[in-house]
């Protein structure tokens, strides 16, 4: 699938999972049981860049981890939603209660769990190293890896179609 200027131009809102996209999957685990992930600073550089420009960031994802949380809220990220099951109805009920419409989001997923929530987004875009069922779906497919660059090159295209970066 192809990405027009008209997609671009309708995107108000950016909705990422963690595990995959923000991150790059890698999971580490100490013996004390702690968890740790590594996020990229371009990635966070553009998220923060696209909130001063107003536009809605939302995180959904299946995993609940404290550190995550604490970054995301560094960011400026208002709209996280960390251990949920199911995450469609996490998404409609977040565009419920913000009066956004679906036709308007860009998500960006990797894997199976995010399959069914992307299908009903304006945008479906994946990390270049997302499973082949999301690449299949997806209108945009970054040329970065999750973790790696994919959520701020995601970000920066929108945001120069529309003249905002």
């Amino acid at each position: 699938m192809s990405i027009t200027q008209t997609d671009l131009n309708s995107i108000t809102t950016f909705i990422f999972d963690v595990d995959g996209v923000l991150t790059d999957g890698l999971l580490y685990c100490f013996a004390d049981g702690e968890q740790v992930r590594a996020f990229n600073i371009k990635d966070g550089f553009a998220i923060k860049h696209a909130i001063s420009q107003g536009y809605h960031v939302a995180i959904i994802s299946g995993k609940n981890e404290p550190g995550v949380r604490r970054r995301l809220e560094q960011l400026g990220i208002e709209d996280i939603f960390l251990g949920i099951e199911d995450k469609v109805e996490a998404m409609e009920d977040y565009l419920y209660m913000q009066g956004v419409n679906p036709a308007t989001v860009a998500y960006m997923g990797d894997d199976m769990p995010d399959y069914e929530v992307m299908q009903r987004c304006g945008l479906r875009a994946c990390p270049a190293d997302a499973a082949d069922d999301i690449q299949a779906i997806s209108t945009f497919v970054s040329t970065k890896k999750g973790g790696r660059g994919a959520v701020r090159e995601l970000i920066e295209t929108i945001m120069k179609a529309q003249d905002n970066w």
